[in-house]
């Protein structure tokens, strides 16, 4: 997927902890570089996220969406 943002990061999912109807997703974009981001856990299984998956940071300054290629 392609987007017109400068703002857009690739990384790989290293983490995803479930809580009641969210989760929270860590992606590593380098080592020692990551961002967490809260999904519902329909985004997380219409993503198809998953552990050591690619995924990329879609970071603007008030929100991070999550998103794959």
């Amino acid at each position: 997927m392609k987007f017109n943002n400068s703002r857009q990061w690739p990384g790989i999912v290293k983490a995803i902890h479930h809580c009641n109807a969210l989760s929270e997703v860590t992606l590593e974009m380098a080592p020692n570089i990551s961002v967490r981001a809260i999904v519902s856990k329909i985004a997380l299984e219409t993503l198809g996220l998953e552990i050591g998956g690619k995924a990329f940071a879609l970071i603007e300054p008030t929100k991070v969406t999550l998103a794959l290629d």
